[in-house]
């Protein structure tokens, strides 16, 4: 968001183009709203296969045959297990469960040089089980790791688990995504609801509807605040537009418009518990 903002404060009329493979709540509702233009490239790269997405409550056969069918077919996995303090464990276990198997670990608090040694050794493929935390969210790009394995889902939202499933099926071979639960009594209310709403299409294209779902669980956020999701507290679009043309009156008829008198157009259009959080 601060980096947008440098950008629109360069020059005083400046178009800007931003491309993102999974909107955030609040700038998919400007979009929505038409407060944005929006266009969609909904033509999946060539030969491309849709990723096989399963959600599951966790089970350690189930874990074993998705990782044995993967390098057994000479592939690689992401094992997704975001808990810095616990991962060795987590890669213990694992080993125990798939002695077959080549581990490595990789998470953000490793020192940048050892990281990037892990990472290059699982690219050229000295590794063929990758245990690591969401810092393989963005950036990385290996065609031979074509199934993820995502250890406690209900902790993500909709859209990280998006992008996280987008580290896999990034050739013309199929992959798969194991998206593993503990008991349903074991999740908040929240998680039980993105895992129950999350849609198994059979083709990317459709990953606009994983986003307005998405919009629709955590909220679209402040409009002028720094807030990105989340229920709106203060000002929305309709409010805007109707502070925006107050604004614009005042100035056509040779008047300064007066920020009290905003202020209190704002108050009388939102609700008494609004205000109260707003103070």
């Amino acid at each position: 968001m601060r980096h947008k903002e440098r950008i629109k404060a360069m020059r005083a009329n400046v178009d800007i183009l931003t491309l993102t493979a999974t909107p955030i709540p609040r700038t998919l509702n400007m979009a929505m709203s038409g407060m944005r233009d929006l266009s969609i490239i909904a033509t999946p790269p060539a030969r491309r296969l849709a990723v096989k997405t399963f959600v599951r409550e966790y089970d350690s056969l189930v874990v074993r045959e998705a990782i044995l069918r993967e390098i057994l077919r000479g592939g690689q996995v992401y094992y997704l297990y975001n808990d810095v303090e616990n991962i060795q464990k987590a890669a213990e276990r694992l080993a125990e469960l798939v002695p077959e198997a080549r581990i490595a670990i990789g998470h953000g608090q490793m020192r940048e040089r050892e990281l990037e040694r892990v990472m290059n050794d699982f690219h050229h493929q000295r590794f063929n089980v990758l245990v690591c935390t969401t810092i393989i969210e963005t950036g990385i790009d290996i065609p031979t790791a074509n199934t993820i394995i995502i250890e406690r889902a209900d902790h993500f939202g909709l859209a990280q688990l998006h992008q996280l499933r987008g580290r896999v099926g990034r050739s013309h071979h199929q992959a798969y995504a194991w998206l593993l639960t503990p008991h349903p009594k074991a999740m908040t209310t929240d998680a039980q609801n993105v895992l129950k709403r999350l849609p198994r299409w059979k083709i990317s294209v459709q990953v606009l509807r994983w986003q307005r779902t998405d919009l629709e669980i955590r909220g679209a956020g402040e409009l002028l605040g720094e807030e990105q999701s989340g229920s709106m507290e203060t000002i929305g679009f309709s409010l805007y537009m109707e502070l925006l043309e107050n604004a614009v009156d005042a100035l056509k008829a040779g008047r300064e418009p007066s920020l009290e008198d905003l202020t209190s157009q704002q108050n009388r259009s939102r609700p008494a518990d609004a205000v109260a959080i707003a103070r």
